[in-house]
């Protein structure tokens, strides 16, 4: 399923760099401290530094494959929209979810208006987030995987990318907060 025909922004220097595969290399361990980092919030227009959240609230991270603003990964698109339409249950919880994305500011911004998110979506076109927590690259960008950290900021629970299970779905992510 293609999100788009106009390929005229996938092949930049980000795409090549993620073009071969490499497999998730995560090896976060539950109870273990996450690697922290800030990144710019394209939906909310300030930086985030993860560990801001630390002795505050609990913490989704949702990392995602975008590879343009028009050109979504036919995997994390559904799983990218049922997440913005549960994030007031996320809140609710006492839980920020924070989706990182590789797509540059610009292009960030115009997923945020073209999806109409309501939560933080963070710009990675560095990648270093995404190689911070192992997740593995393939076809042009990072491959998607979540974690949800605890108030101290330690791993409690990771899915990583299968073909066979591409995301942890919303339910269990929710189930997983509390």
């Amino acid at each position: 399923m293609l999100t788009s025909i106009d390929f005229s922004d996938l092949f930049t220097q980000r795409f090549y760099q993620n073009l071969f595969p490499i497999p998730s290399s995560n090896s976060l361990q539950l109870g273990e401290m996450t690697p922290d980092f800030k990144l710019p919030d394209i939906t909310n227009k300030f930086n985030v530094k993860l560990s801001d959240y630390w002795d505050k609230q609990p913490v989704v991270l949702a990392f995602t494959r975008i590879f343009t603003a028009k050109q979504y990964c036919p995997l994390c698109l559904p799983h990218i929209k049922a997440l913005n339409q549960n994030y007031e249950r996320f809140l609710d919880r006492g839980v920020e979810v924070l989706m990182i994305t590789s797509t540059d500011k610009q292009q960030s911004r115009h997923v945020v208006n073209k999806l109409g998110l309501n939560m933080p979506l963070l710009s990675d076109s560095d990648c270093n987030s995404f190689k911070a927590y192992g997740v593995g690259q393939a076809l042009g960008a990072p491959l998607p995987a979540q974690f949800i950290l605890d108030r101290s900021g330690k791993l409690r629970f990771k899915h990583i990318f299968s073909f066979l299970s591409p995301h942890a779905d919303v339910e269990t992510l929710l189930d997983m907060v509390g």
